[in-house]
Formats: structure tokens, C-alpha cells, sequence
């Protein structure tokens, strides 16, 4: 080929500034090393191309792509047939460099290799070639071959054209130095840019890493409450690709990038991360009594000894009656039937202590009562001084209305939504991601300002927040894996979902959405009991419009 005139090399600085454009735009890995190919092919008047990866062990390159316009080849790549080449070992057999094959030689050597006719050069094995070439009726000439290297000089490929072919004759030719320099500085722009992209999924992965970490965290702590942080993403996307397909009502404008879900989801796996600071005893407290342990068994103690007290205070009667030699068959009849009825007492008030500890049930005024009563009797300690039966923290605990938290505990597991907050908003979060913590941090929130931390109204909130509220209440509706508490059926969970619609809790737009498309059906389907999943009358169920 002549040498090239300064239009055609204008030409292909424009066309390598383009590619270096594209290198820092283009984030599809595939698609942008197809380009890179392509690119050098263009280039260069190339017939054909091979791009290859390194192995992960490092130890052969893998065909990546290959291309030839004659043959009408395209294998690999984007949409190209699967690659159905060998790869090409680095190391031999005897663990020594492979310098046989001109590509394993350019990537050990890190050097380029620019040959004229590889038909007249002996140094390498192109016995490959040969095959190739009897196989398709093709005729390899020129063979130029380019390492590709990172910032630290390891390689991540190499760039291999075949046949540059001169653009007035159509006949293959030699590669020039031209055309050397022109790839060289093209592979590496491309090392570069392919670098950058690995570094920064590198760098995602490890992110997403931490995520999970903290996750696992929060299952050792809390194994009750373990898949609530896997099932709160998974249902939070099925309703917001829901609203994303709606195409009419209040919520038809919303819609979602690629990039908006990869937000919302990491959002979603983090909506509890505070939970991490939250004590073990509370989030795991199955009974309104247990703090460390269960403070139920210390009352059961209590209950036998008032047992005990009363059988000996019986027993002492009977002995005085006895030693006064009296007509005692009467009185001692009445002292049994007394200490009957004083025994069924205790174990009337044990039992309704030991179902009011499990805290299943919500606690009616006249429970409260009697808690209060219980509280008031006296029994004898270990150095025999009346004390209170239920001390203040006892009483205190027993009379929580509904659930097993009191009222310092609750607002200990309601902190963990501020600790959530800070813990996200002191990340650098890029820009694409700046969003996590305002739909993490708002699925506490109300539509009617009720809500906590901050006390947000409905429209101060973004459609992801409210989104990311309905799946944290349905999916602890539906849980069954909670201490204190049975999974409801879709029917009682929608019912309550609901209700809540109507009274300013949720945004009943979404809630119509997340009924009309199932999403509780696809929900249930693949994360709840089989005994849950009963058919639900939508007619009946509050706050529905269909």
C-alpha cells in the first residue's frame, strides 16, 4: 500500500476521536469491544479480525470476536454465531511462555507483531492458519497483531487483523507502520476505556458486597426477621414495574430507566439497614415479658410459691386443730375446700398471665384491669418480705395493648428508620444512585403526615417512597416467620392493606394498582404458603376501585 495522504490520515484521526468518544459513553461491554474491532477493521481496509480476552486464570486468550467480510463470517460479539475456535494457551505444557502461536507471542512479549506474508515467515506455528484457509478456500497474507494492556501493564487482550487490503485494487497487502501506530493507539484507548468499565463494576460488585454484608448482619441478629430484607426489593419492583406499565389514572406519567430500578432496588435493600444498631432483645422480643430470657418463668416461681404458702398456712390450721383435740372433721372439710379454691385461683391467674405474655390477642381494658389486681397481691421473697406480685416493668410490659413491645421498646425499633437515614445520607452516594436514601428512609411515612421520622405528608414523598411503604407492610402482613405473630392469608392481608388506603396511611393510587395488576398474587406465588394463598373476593375488599 502507499504511503498515506494527509486526508486519509485526517480520516482516521476522525474516526479514532469517534471511537474515543464512544469509549467514554458507551457502558455495554460487548457492544463497545465489537466497535473497537470493527474500528480497527475500518481503519486499517482489513478483510478480517480477531479480538481475544484473557482467560480469568490468566493462563489463554479466549476468542471474543471474530469477523471477515469475505467469508461473511461474524462470530461471537453482540449478535454474531457462537465462537467455535479454541483457545490459545499462554504457558505450554512445561509451564514456559507460549511463543509458537503470533498472538500468545505478542501478548507474552507485550509487542506488537506486523507480518507481510505469514506463508514466508517461519518463526511461528501458522499450521491454524493453513487449516483455516484450506477449509474456507481463503488466502491469509498480512497478519497484524496488537496487545491490549491495562494501566498497570497487565493484559486484558489482544487485537489481531488479517489481510489489509488496498482500497483501489481490493487486493490484500501489507499492513504499514501507519497502520501499526493507528492500532496501537487505538488498543490502547480501548484498554483503557475497558479498564475503566471493569473497574467500576469492580467497584459496584464490592459495593452490592457491603449491602449484603450489612444484610447478614442483620439475619444473625434477627433470624426471625431475615427474609424481610430479601422480600421488601423483590416486591417493591413488582409494584413499581406495575405503576411503570399503568398508562392511565393519576399515576400514568410514572415510568422508570434502567438505571431508576437499579436506585430503587438498592433502596429497597437497604430500607432497614438501621436495624443493625437495634438491640437483640427487642427486635427479637416474642413475648411482652422477655427481655434476655422470658420473665414469665420468674412469675410461674412466684405463682408456686403462693401455692406452697397457701398449702402450709392450711397445714398449720390442720395441726391446730388437732393438737386442740376438737370435733375438727368440719373445719378441716372447710380449710380444704378453701385452699381448692385459692390453688385455682393462682392457676386461673397463671394461665391468663401466660396468654397475655404471648401478646397474639389486643388487650382489652378489663385484661388491663386484672393485670393491676395481680400486680397487687403480696408474696414472700427469698428473706421472707411481702413484696408486690408484678413489679412496675412487669406491669408495665403485661399491659401493652397489642403486640409484645412497650412503649420505649417500640421506639427503639422506630429509631432504627432515623439510624437508616443517617447511615445512607453520610455516603458519597454518584449521581445515580443519590435518590437511596429519601426512598429507604420514607417507608415509615404516611399519606396523611402520621408517619415517622419526619412526619411527611403524601405529597412530599416520591412515588418510590410510597411504593417501598405498601411492600414493608404487606410483606410483614404476609411473614410467617415472625416470633410474635402468624402469617395472615392474602384475603385478611388485603382487607387490613385496605383500610389502611382509606385512613391516610398508604396512597390508595398505588394500592388500586397493586390489586388490579396482582401483584400480591405474584407476590404470594413465589414468596408465601401455599396454605396463605386463598381466593380473594376483590369485591370486598375496602378501598378497591375496580
Amino acid at each position: 500500500m502507499t504511503a498515506l495522504s494527509s486526508s486519509e490520515i485526517a480520516q482516521r484521526l476522525e474516526k479514532l476521536t469517534e471511537l474515543s468518544l464512544e469509549l467514554s459513553n458507551n457502558h455495554d461491554t460487548p457492544l463497545l469491544l465489537e466497535n473497537i474491532l470493527r474500528s480497527a477493521k475500518s481503519i486499517t481496509y482489513a478483510d478480517g479480525g480477531t479480538l481475544y480476552r484473557t482467560s480469568k486464570d490468566k493462563q489463554s486468550l479466549c476468542f471474543n470476536i471474530s469477523l471477515n467480510d469475505t467469508l461473511n463470517m461474524y462470530q461471537g460479539g453482540v449478535k454474531g454465531h457462537t465462537v467455535d475456535i479454541p483457545d490459545i494457551p499462554l504457558v505450554d505444557a512445561n509451564g514456559s511462555r507460549n511463543l509458537n502461536a503470533v498472538a500468545a507471542y505478542a501478548a507474552n512479549y507485550k509487542l506488537s507483531v506486523n507480518i507481510q506474508d505469514v506463508y514466508t515467515v517461519g518463526v511461528f506455528n501458522f499450521s491454524g492458519t493453513r487449516n483455516f484457509d484450506q477449509q474456507f478456500n481463503y488466502k491469509t497474507k498480512s497478519l497484524l497483531t496488537v496487545p491490549m494492556h491495562d494501566h498497570e501493564g497487565e493484559l486484558i487482550g489482544v487485537l489481531q487483523l488479517i489481510n489489509a487490503t488496498n482500497p483501489e485494487t481490493r487486493e490484500p497487502c501489507p499492513f504499514t507502520e501507519t497502520d501499526q501506530r493507528f492500532i496501537e493507539a487505538l488498543a490502547s484507548q480501548a484498554a483503557i476505556a475497558l479498564t475503566n468499565q471493569q473497574l467500576i463494576s469492580q467497584l459496584e460488585n464490592l459495593f452490592v458486597s457491603l449491602v449484603h454484608l450489612i444484610n447478614i448482619g442483620i439475619d444473625e441478629k434477627s433470624p426471625h426477621t431475615g427474609r424481610h430484607c430479601q422480600h421488601v426489593p423483590e416486591l417493591t419492583m413488582l409494584l413499581a414495574n406495575a405503576v411503570h406499565e399503568t398508562r392511565e389514572g393519576p399515576l400514568a406519567h410514572f415510568s422508570m430507566t434502567d438505571k431508576d430500578r437499579k436506585e430503587l432496588w438498592m433502596a429497597g435493600i437497604l430500607h432497614d439497614c438501621g436495624k443493625i444498631s437495634t438491640p437483640v432483645h427487642v427486635v427479637e422480643k416474642s413475648t411482652k415479658l422477655e427481655t434476655i430470657f422470658d420473665r414469665i418463668q420468674l412469675l410461674d416461681t412466684r405463682f408456686e410459691v403462693l401455692k406452697r404458702d397457701a398449702e402450709i398456712k392450711v397445714l398449720k390450721s390442720k395441726c391446730a386443730l388437732y393438737q386442740a383435740s376438737v370435733n375438727n372433721e368440719g373445719l378441716i372439710a372447710e380449710l380444704e375446700q378453701g385452699l381448692q379454691a385459692e390453688l385455682a385461683k393462682i392457676d386461673d391467674a397463671r394461665n391468663f398471665l401466660r396468654k397475655l405474655n404471648i401478646g397474639s390477642e389486643r388487650t382489652s381494658p378489663e385484661d388491663l384491669q386484672r393485670v393491676t389486681d395481680i400486680a397487687a397481691w403480696q408474696f414472700a421473697d427469698a428473706n421472707g418480705a411481702q413484696q408486690p406480685f408484678l413489679n412496675a416493668d412487669e406491669v408495665e410490659n403485661l399491659s401493652v395493648r397489642a403486640g409484645t413491645l412497650n412503649a420505649q421498646e417500640r421506639a427503639i425499633i422506630n429509631n432504627h428508620i432515623s439510624t437508616t437515614i443517617k447511615m445512607l445520607e453520610a455516603l458519597p452516594w454518584p449521581k445515580h444512585l443519590q435518590n437511596v436514601p429519601e426512598y429507604a428512609g420514607g417507608h415509615h411515612e404516611r399519606m396523611d403526615g402520621k408517619g415517622y421520622p419526619r412526619g411527611l405528608r403524601g405529597e412530599q414523598m416520591s412515588v418510590q417512597a410510597k411504593i417501598m411503604a405498601i411492600a414493608d407492610i404487606f410483606e410483614a402482613l404476609t411473614a410467617k416467620d415472625r416470633p410474635y405473630k402468624d402469617g395472615k392469608t392474602l384475603t385478611e392481608s388485603l382487607h387490613i392493606l385496605g383500610s389502611f388506603a382509606l385512613n391516610g396511611h398508604i396512597d390508595p393510587d398505588l394500592f388500586n394498582i397493586f390489586v388490579k395488576k396482582k401483584v400480591y398474587l405474584t407476590y404470594a406465588e413465589r414468596f408465601m404458603d401455599k396454605s396463605q394463598i386463598d381466593d380473594v373476593d376483590l369485591s370486598k375488599v375496602p378501598g378497591y376501585r375496580t
